[in-house]
């Protein structure tokens, strides 16, 4: 596994992503050793503030930015995930950019890459609208941001910039509809 432990956030995030998720919603931490050893596990060093979040305040969370039951905990899976497999945390997510695989000619919709999409390099946040799930990068060049996978394709999280998921939790919890 290498270690591509991102530098802790300042404070301020930390602050925030506590006001966002009250106390009384708020899964257990895993702490910082049960982080670890999933770490070690999967073969990959989860992305910051994530890390942080799941160890020190929240490890899921009732409420949340994914619509269909909140944030999941690491590791779990949305009632509705589809069943492509085991998931691999640590090997390379396969997309460096959004793919449209039901508007691509050449694509059968049993091609592996699809269920790589799914399954690599990524965690699972939680669902939206049933059928579409968004994914922490945990690895390659678009390690910490966060996307959207559904059975048509795959996107990172719109607007004029790149979401981590800090970010992906303030859109949320400022009522701003997710594509604007």
């Amino acid at each position: 596994m290498t270690d591509t432990r991102d530098d802790r956030p300042a404070d301020a995030a930390f602050d925030f992503l506590r006001f966002a998720f009250p106390p009384e919603r708020r899964e257990p931490p895993l702490g910082q050793a049960a982080v670890a050893q999933w770490e070690q596990e999967n073969g990959v060093v989860l992305p910051e503030p994530y890390r942080t979040f799941i160890a020190e305040i929240s490890n899921g969370s009732s409420l949340g930015p994914a619509g269909d039951g909140g944030l999941q905990p690491l590791g779990r899976l949305p009632d509705s995930w589809p069943d492509l497999g085991p998931r691999q945390s640590g090997e390379p997510f396969p997309l460096e950019e959004a793919w449209a695989w039901e508007d691509d000619e050449g694509v059968d919709p049993e091609d592996p890459r699809i269920d790589a999409v799914f399954n690599k390099g990524s965690v699972v946040l939680g669902s939206e609208d049933g059928q579409s799930f968004w994914l922490l990068l945990t690895t390659g060049p678009r390690r910490g941001e966060v996307w959207m996978v559904a059975d048509v394709g795959a996107v990172p999280a719109p607007g004029d910039r790149t979401w981590g998921f800090e970010e992906w939790v303030r859109r949320w919890h400022s009522g701003s509809d997710w594509w604007d």
